[in-house]
């Protein structure tokens, strides 16, 4: 969605490539633009991992190059408290959350947008690869245009209030145009690697931080034969799906007898919080991996309220193809989906998106799949 009118537009700048070219294009435009660098995460700051200070030297060279002004703005207490306890009362359910659905739902379209509204924004901007359109009166949330960086899925909780007072300068383009963009401009981070995992963590290796908040109570990781095959340090540290990690090495098989071959990989594939065991099993379209239908619950809609019951299309993780579906909605915020294929390692405290084309209707948080 892009507005003709000359506005006040607060730009999230986060150091990276897509904001900064999301203000360019917004001055282009002829906005007022001033810039906001979030402060998400205090703990460690100077360790290795942790890229806020470098990430900040990146945004105001970026401010300074567009002729910007930039402020830095501290919400770690809002994180630690809305984004960061539910990551790990999830974790410690035996859940795998998704803090950045979390982020954006808590901070980056709540603290951020109430703060730049106090600074007498019009609008606030991001550098989402997403699209908003005005339709009837009625704000819809719409997939990027580069099908490979798409971000809507981590946007589904946004409501017609928040859309109604955000942009998304590059949802309109593919990632090279960025790219080609920021070096046109000469801009200082064009080159810079986009940044992975999640912000508080960064590249660190994700149980080694899960360990300082998490007690471990190490248990039986059994077959799907119930036969004690190794050790789980914790159930919270496994995720469905995970093949890499688990501790164990292949099992022999007689070579006549069903189940496993010690040369196929092993997967995550169940956990039973209440006996504190782990399930794994032995290659990746094995039974337990797959699911036809889920639950999921905490719906969050777009437009407001669910959409009918019927076909529609879903996504269980981000990196995702959109699988077809049946919708089927409760007065009392769950949904049920039944997919027309199976789908592969559907993991509780995930998203479930739901889609209509190109259009993101919302979704939910899986609570469980068969």
């Amino acid at each position: 969605m892009s507005v003709s009118k000359k506005q006040r537009v607060v730009v999230g700048l986060s150091g990276g490539v897509d904001s900064a070219v999301s203000a360019h294009l917004l001055k282009q435009q002829g906005h007022e633009v001033v810039a906001i660098f979030m402060k998400n995460w205090e703990e460690d700051d100077d360790d290795e991992y942790c890229s806020s200070r470098q990430d900040f030297l990146d945004a105001a060279s970026v401010a300074d190059v567009l002729g910007i002004e930039i402020e830095h703005v501290n919400f770690a207490a809002d994180y630690k408290d809305r984004v960061f306890a539910e990551f790990l009362r999830e974790y410690q359910a035996g859940r795998t959350p998704n803090p950045d659905v979390l982020c954006n739902a808590e901070i980056k379209f709540k603290a951020f947008l109430d703060h730049a509204m106090r600074l007498g924004a019009d609008r606030i901007a991001t550098g989402h690869y997403a699209r908003v359109r005005e339709r009837g009166g009625r704000h819809e949330l719409l997939k990027g245009l580069d099908p490979l960086k798409d971000q809507s899925y981590f946007l589904h909780r946004l409501t017609q209030a928040q859309l109604g007072k955000t942009l998304f300068p590059v949802g309109e383009l593919p990632k090279t145009e960025v790219r080609r963009i920021a070096e046109q401009i000469c801009l200082p981070n064009a080159k810079k690697k986009d940044s992975t995992g999640i912000c508080f963590i960064g590249e660190r290796p994700f149980r080694e931080f899960l360990n300082r908040y998490l007690a471990n109570t190490p248990g039986p990781v059994k077959d799907d034969r119930g036969r004690v095959i190794g050790e789980h340090v914790g159930l919270s540290f496994y995720t469905l799906g995970q093949r890499k990690g688990i501790g164990i090495g292949g099992v022999k098989e007689n070579k006549n007898a069903k189940g496993g071959s010690e040369h196929a990989p092993w997967f995550v594939a169940r956990k039973d919080m209440a006996a504190n065991t782990l399930f794994v099993v032995q290659g990746h379209d094995h039974p337990w991996l797959l699911s036809h239908t889920l639950t999921a619950d905490d719906a969050s809609w777009v437009a407001d309220a669910a959409p009918p019951p019927g076909a529609l299309a879903a996504k269980t993780r981000y990196r995702q193809a959109d699988a077809p579906c049946t919708f089927a909605g409760t007065a009392d915020g769950t949904f049920e989906l039944r997919f027309d294929e199976p789908q592969w390692a559907v993991t509780p405290g995930q998203s479930a998106v739901l889609y209509d084309g190109e259009v993101c209707l919302g979704g939910g948080v899986i609570t469980a799949s068969r």
